[in-house]
């Protein structure tokens, strides 16, 4: 991207600190690309193990004999998070101490998830907190760098996140979002910048927040906007509800954008829509790859093209290739074994007390010296209900491939497989941004087909002649339909989510029961 100056908006009040950020930001680059991989990954083990092995856990798993990271993938099964709580965690909540990790356990980060169950209680310390930060500012240096005319630190920014507020379930130990955690690592000298403001910040009504935060961010030098990209267009949508009946476009509205930082879902079905919006803007996007357990990797080079992973984050990476994944003793990669091409299930153990931690995102890398990944989706969410073996990253695809065949944007969308008189096929329930023309449902549905076809061979196979998997149904719902939906179940929200891809039947049950109402 060519960038030809940034301008100025009169009486911000903001000042800045970009050119002492670019001197942080080349010195920060260097270090990170001297980096050795696999040399601070066996050492963080070997730190977290040490550190860890007067707790129970780190007893009973006889840390005391683990020298290398083959003794300790030995000794310490991979788990998911039912398993940690249902054994270690559940029986002490919300007091954990010395359980799984030394002291008191401070945080819980209460996961997002997609509504399709209850809240995971993450135990999180100051530490993750501090290495979440350092993700975010290994990422800011890439981006500095990358510009070294950049202004981002002059203005505001924006971050479309849920409520601050935290909860206490006992003294001491607090609960809720990491977005919730993580904001009292703001200096205090930078908050002023940031919005929403703290009385905006914790409305848990979020078509409100968004109605009232369109006008204030158009008072604002804004110069970065964060957020699932998802509720990003939500809320740029409303902006140009307000405001496009007086003409421009994104980068009239906010002329000194520079980044937009975008994570928590496949970005692959927005990419056009913002393509869209930022023409002729000087914005990028970039992603940042978090979760309710830590950073794991951000964007140090152009989109699409891997996210390098966060190696001074308090996390140890651990990769189980995603064919192996239901074994009961799979095969456990690291980052000295993993090799490019291969879709690996990510386990994680961190400074939280979280071992070899099944975090059930789906990966794959493209580089290893220096290690860049790409998220492609999660372990249990394809479609496989009959033999298809569909991977999420390939529905995102073909979804995205229809949007552009019939020149809309997607906004939302859901998949799942259903069983009928007619036969067995998909249904997808689909929200757009833009009028569609009469055969656009038909096309749509052609160009879906189509590309699992040509993508996945067991789709293909079923689907000769209808023979085990009929034609899929696509359904196009009105603008603020999926919206809706979660607001009937309370889960509207930036750090709540759609599911993409539904297996619990009644769940899809509920949600196309109260969809078909809007189609």
């Amino acid at each position: 991207m060519t960038r030809v100056g940034v301008q100025a908006r009169a009486g911000t009040g903001f000042a800045d600190f970009s050119p002492l950020a670019h001197v942080v930001a080349k010195l920060r680059h260097k270090t990170l690309e001297r980096q050795d991989a696999q040399r601070m990954q066996a050492g963080l083990l070997r730190s977290l193990i040490r550190r860890a092995r007067n707790t129970a856990f780190g007893t009973a798993h006889g840390f005391e004999k683990i020298a290398c990271v083959e003794d300790y993938q030995r000794a310490v099964p991979v788990r998911d998070y039912d398993a940690f709580w249902n054994e270690w965690w559940q029986a002490s909540y919300p007091r954990l101490e010395n359980v799984s990790w030394p002291g008191r356990i401070p945080y819980f980060a209460l996961s997002s998830g997609t509504t399709t169950g209850r809240s995971k209680h993450i135990p999180y310390t100051s530490e993750m907190r501090r290495a979440a930060v350092r993700g975010f500012l290994d990422l800011l240096a890439c981006h500095l760098v990358r510009h070294p005319e950049s202004r981002l630190l002059g203005g505001a920014v924006l971050g479309l996140t849920g409520p601050t507020a935290l909860q206490s379930p006992d003294a001491g130990v607090n609960a809720g979002a990491v977005s919730a955690i993580t904001a009292d690592a703001v200096p205090r000298h930078l908050r002023n910048r940031i919005l929403p403001p703290a009385e905006l910040a914790n409305c848990n009504d979020w078509q409100e927040k968004i109605h009232r935060l369109a006008p204030l961010a158009l008072q604002t030098d804004l110069r970065m906007l964060g957020g699932s990209p998802n509720w990003m267009l939500i809320f740029l949508s409303e902006v140009e509800r307000q405001f496009g009946k007086y003409g421009g476009t994104l980068a009239d509205w906010f002329p000194n954008l520079e980044l937009i930082v975008h994570g928590g879902v496949n970005f692959t079905p927005y990419r056009e829509a913002f393509k869209t919006l930022l023409t002729g803007s000087l914005a990028e996007t970039r992603e940042l790859y978090s979760a309710s357990e830590g950073v794991f990797a951000y964007a140090d080079r152009d989109d699409g093209e891997g996210l390098r992973l966060h190696l001074n984050g308090s996390v140890f990476f651990e990769f189980i290739p995603l064919s192996d994944v239901d074994d009961t003793s799979p095969v456990r990669h690291w980052i000295a074994n993993v090799e490019t091409g291969v879709d690996y299930a990510v386990v994680v153990t961190t400074a939280a007390g979280l071992w070899s931690y099944l975090v059930g995102d789906v990966v794959r890398f493209v580089d290893v010296k220096p290690p860049r990944l790409l998220v492609t989706g999660r372990v249990s969410q394809g479609l496989s209900a009959f033999g298809e073996h569909l991977l999420e990253s390939e529905i995102a695809a073909a979804v995205a491939k229809a949007a552009a065949a019939v020149k809309t944007h997607v906004v939302e969308y859901t998949v799942s497989a259903v069983r009928e008189a007619s036969g067995n096929r998909h249904k997808y329930f689909v929200e757009t941004n833009t009028p569609l023309y009469a055969d656009a449902e038909r096309r749509f549905t052609d160009v879906v087909d189509a590309a699992l076809s040509e993508k996945n061979e067991d789709y293909q196979e079923l689907r000769k002649n209808d023979l085990a998997i009929a034609a899929p149904e696509v359904v196009f719902v009105t603008t603020g339909a999926f919206a809706a939906w979660m607001q009937s179940r309370r889960a509207l929200g930036g750090q709540n989510k759609v599911p993409r891809v539904v297996s619990d039947e009644d769940l899809f049950n509920d949600m196309a029961g109260f969809l078909d109402s809007f189609t």
